[in-house]
Parts: C-alpha cells; sequence; structure tokens
C-alpha cells in the first residue's frame, strides 16, 4: 500500500485551466500507482478549463460545488458526487458558473499508459 498524506500533495499547473489550484494527489511518486494518476482541483467562481480535448480519456468526480460540463454546446452540471468519463480527443470545456468554490477529483491515465520513469 501507498499512502501520501494530503499535507504533503504537490501542487501543479494544468494547460488551459484559469482560476485553477491543482494539487497532485497520487502519481509520478516511487510505490504510487502504475496506470494513472489523481489531481484534486480546486476552482473558484468563473474558473475553468478549455475548450480543448487530450488524446486520452479524464474521468471527473465533484466532491463540493458544481461544474457545467460543456461537449457539442450541451452543456451539463455536475453537483456533489456526480462524476463524468471524457473519452480520447473529445472537446470539452469546464466551468464553475457558480459563487461557490468547486473542488473535484481528477483521474488521468499517465501518457503512454504507465508512470514515466
Amino acid at each position: 500500500m501507498h499512502v501520501k498524506r494530503f499535507s504533503d500533495a504537490q501542487p501543479y499547473e494544468a494547460p488551459n485551466h484559469f482560476d485553477c489550484h491543482g494539487l497532485r494527489l497520487q502519481g509520478f511518486e516511487d510505490g504510487g500507482p502504475e496506470n494513472q494518476w489523481v489531481g484534486f482541483s480546486q476552482f473558484l467562481p468563473g474558473g475553468g478549463a478549455g475548450p480543448d480535448a487530450t488524446p486520452f480519456e479524464k474521468v471527473y468526480v465533484v466532491l463540493e460545488g458544481e461544474m457545467t460540463v460543456t461537449v457539442d454546446g450541451q452543456d451539463t452540471v455536475l453537483g456533489p458526487m456526480d462524476s463524468c468519463t471524457i473519452p480520447p480527443d473529445e472537446i470539452r470545456k469546464i466551468e464553475n458558473r457558480s459563487n461557490h468554490i468547486c473542488k473535484m477529483l481528477v483521474v488521468i491515465p499517465y501518457p503512454g499508459g504507465q508512470r514515466p520513469e
């Protein structure tokens, strides 16, 4: 088992994100997961990401607040404990349209499917 305390999580900058603070909860460390990493994102009101796409899938899990996910012009609002999978190459935009901070888990595979050495 690999334990990583929240106090040891390191910040990271996610491309094309704004008004967002990201922390890496698991991944890119010795003994950590081999195939994916887990981020914790906190989006201020008006914060978000995109529109853009990645060549790999992503899973979003909203813990607190709400996040609007836009795909093909259609908005879907995710609330606490709602989740979604964004397939590879799907263009998405996410935006916190509320007046509260949105806290969200993000699960993303490593590039190439395995942890870089």
